[in-house]
């Protein structure tokens, strides 16, 4: 009995690689436990095999391995050290693996009527199988984190281009401010000018016109001093044209002083 509940333990304790008892324990993400020499010779001989495949952070498990102290301390009697490889019911070599029972059995229990009908493998095959196994789920995690670091790149991707589309919008608009402005103040400033035009074309149209009338009025006060017969002589066509209303005003009163002194 005590070599049963031995060997049950010993299974618990054993590495999925190597078949011994754990040495140095390490947990890997996906919860199982190996030898910590065994998972880094099966990482480096499968290496080819696999692209891009990496084992996450290994964890010593030091609850499995305390208790695989306490089974070496157990075996240390002959006995139970050969019944710990051996079948505990025939005594045979532990050879094979029951993929019904999931368990290891001897040849003679292969024979037995309780697994004569059940599909067996040998260790060996059962051990490299169980390496596939791990490798396939430490992908399948691989892989699921990179469809989830797909999601959040293309939530990333998203947002981004709708914060760009929104910074696009807001300078367009801001430009769109400045322009308005800067037409806004052209066309005042085009107004001022075109003012000041008036203002300054204005004045000189001023300037002009009483220039004219000084001359007038000079010519008026020679003439005024020059003797009568001189005067009559004058004649409207040497008058100056008028040109404005101004003008014209100027020239009926020249004519008026004239007919006073005739």
């Amino acid at each position: 009995m005590a070599s049963a509940v031995l060997g049950s333990i010993q299974e618990e304790v054993t590495c999925p690689i190597c078949l011994e008892l754990l040495k140095e324990p390490v947990s890997a993400d996906c919860g199982h436990t190996f030898c910590r020499n065994s998972i880094k010779l099966n990482y480096e001989s499968t290496k080819d095999q696999r692209e891009g495949y990496q084992f996450g952070n290994l964890q010593t498990n030091q609850h499995v391995a305390k208790v695989v102290e306490r089974v070496k301390g157990m075996m240390s009697c002959p006995e139970e050290a050969r019944s710990v490889h051996h079948c505990t019911s025939h005594g045979e070599r532990l050879q094979l693996f029951c993929e019904k029972d999931r368990k290891l059995i001897c040849w003679l229990c292969q024979q037995s009527q309780e697994h004569h009908s059940d599909q067996t493998l040998l260790i060996e095959e059962v051990a490299q199988e169980y390496r596939l196994q791990v490798a396939l789920q430490k992908l399948m995690t691989d892989k699921k984190k990179c469809e989830n670091w797909k999601d959040d790149l293309q939530e990333d991707g998203t947002f981004w281009q709708k914060q760009i589309q929104s910074d696009v919008w807001n300078v367009q608009e801001e430009f769109k401010r400045l322009r308005d402005i800067l037409d806004s103040q052209e066309k005042n400033e085009l107004q001022k000018l075109k003012q000041e035009e008036e203002d300054v074309l204005s004045s000189l149209a001023e300037c002009e016109n009483k220039w004219l009338m000084a001359s007038l009025i000079s010519d008026l006060q020679c003439r005024l001093q020059g003797s009568t017969l001189e005067m009559l002589q004058v004649r409207l066509k040497e008058v100056p044209a008028p040109e404005s209303q101004e003008m014209c005003q100027l020239s009926v009163l020249f004519l008026v002083m004239m007919g006073k002194f005739s």
